[in-house]
């Protein structure tokens, strides 16, 4: 049994929020979207956030984040001038802006679309109410987990899109989340509904930005349906400041000849845990999972992959690289999971780290498990200081350490970022790395 901590302040704090929510809620208690809420906070009643005695989160402790006091109805002043920031240039998206958990209008962008449902999750729930309730919650499994039940439970602020047969919805679909602080601790919890009909594509990006001083917490929850011939490509970038925390659980579920691609990118923040669960429950699907974390200072990042070939002739490809400065900690756990009769199956994981620093840390653990005997998969890790060789051959052609230095990485990181198909995308990828590496050679 795993051993959890009890009485958190997060979760008696979570439970009195959600009564006290519900109590305003007046008819919408009655509809089916509210239902489900309230199984997300009858679960989470029965569940405790885990601890470093759970195996899962050996190496990752929350005990400080479940116990802080956070502000569920924080507001915030920001303008549109405020955020041009962290808008990626040359970007024509529909652009959905959360501060602090909520919808704001006024900062975002959202076009309508002749064919595509972009949507808010609330407005979707009112105006398509079939289309949601035949996807929502069908994925993520709000039962054993307790911030998925928690995030079940204020299941209102965050995106459903829907992408009906043979359409390319050719604007991606571009989610901030910025967690304002400025007036004391906060918590947001948006949850999304990605639908990709059969033979549709869309491309969805996640930014996360943190302002202000004060400690703050993102709980994530992101579902994704990919039908037959269907194809997402997911993009996730998290540069926060060192006083936010982060978990953000991803679910997919792929069927015959659909095509997934993931890519995260983390940059900074206090503690970050982002979980990614693909079901491969078809023949001829693809993943991707791409993965760079570049941290310093004491930021603490934790990517756990579970992919599950569930049929047969499936593929999946995983590439995690870490880059890890100061008392930078890091923990990565990937499971390829192959099921009996998912015979042909073709699996690869790997995931590389450098060290830049003797009080740095990565805990890194790749796993299989296969019970079908045809099949090509492997895996592997590993973890080095940064090679000296090539080193030495830069700064004898007059290069400083320095600059050398961050050559070596960013030639280090492209593996990773050629996987980047949208060149906004990208571009903006390798602005932080070159702020990061301070050194401008783009």
């Amino acid at each position: 049994m795993s051993k959890v901590l009890e009485n958190a302040a997060l979760k008696s704090a979570a439970l009195d929020q959600f009564h006290n929510w519900e109590a305003e809620l007046d008819n919408e208690v009655e509809s089916s979207l509210h239902q489900i809420r309230k199984q997300g906070a009858e679960a989470l009643s029965k569940l405790d956030f885990p601890s470093v005695k759970d195996e899962e989160w050996k190496y990752t402790n929350i005990k400080k984040l479940v116990s802080l006091e956070y502000n569920w109805n924080r507001g915030s002043q920001l303008t549109k001038e405020d955020i041009k920031p962290f808008i990626f240039d040359g970007l024509e998206a529909h652009v959905f802006v959360f501060v602090n958990g909520k919808f704001n209008e006024e900062l975002s962008d959202i076009q309508a679309d002749e064919k595509a449902i972009i949507s808010t999750l609330q407005d979707a729930h009112k105006s398509h109410a079939d289309k949601v309730g035949e996807y929502f919650s069908k994925i993520a499994q709000h039962e054993s987990q307790a911030f998925v039940a928690m995030n079940t439970a204020f299941a209102q602020d965050g995106v459903f899109v829907h992408v009906p047969r043979s359409y390319d919805l050719q604007k991606p679909v571009l989610l901030l989340y910025i967690n304002d602080t400025a007036q004391g601790p906060v918590i947001s919890q948006p949850r999304n509904l990605i639908v990709a009909e059969e033979n549709a594509h869309l491309t969805l990006i996640e930014h996360t930005v943190t302002l202000g001083e004060e400690n703050s917490l993102l709980n994530t929850v992101s579902e994704f349906s990919v039908a037959k011939h269907a194809r997402i490509d997911h993009y996730k970038i998290q540069a926060d400041n060192d006083k936010a925390a982060q978990v953000c659980t991803t679910h997919v579920d792929q069927k015959d000849e659909s095509n997934f691609s993931n890519t995260v990118v983390t940059m900074s923040g206090q503690l970050i845990r982002n979980n990614l669960n693909i079901n491969l429950d078809g023949e001829h699907c693809e993943a991707y999972m791409n993965g760079l974390y570049m941290v310093d200072g004491k930021t603490h990042v934790d990517n756990h992959t579970a992919v599950d070939h569930m049929k047969p002739n499936s593929y999946s490809n995983e590439l995690y690289k870490g880059i890890l400065d100061g008392k930078a900690s890091g923990v990565f756990n990937g499971k390829i999971y192959v099921r009996p009769h998912a015979q042909k199956t073709n699996a690869f994981q790997s995931n590389k780290n450098v060290m830049l620093s003797e009080d740095a840390s990565i805990d890194t653990k790749p796993q299989l498990e296969i019970w079908a005997d045809d099949v090509k998969c492997s895996h592997g890790c590993t973890v080095g200081a940064m090679d000296e060789e090539p080193l030495f051959y830069l700064k004898a052609r007059g290069i400083n350490e320095d600059n050398a230095k961050a050559l070596l990485m960013f030639a280090y990181c492209a593996d990773v970022l050629d996987r980047v198909k949208s060149e906004p995308v990208k571009n903006y990828i390798e602005k932080l790395i070159a702020d990061r590496l301070n050194y401008e050679f783009l």
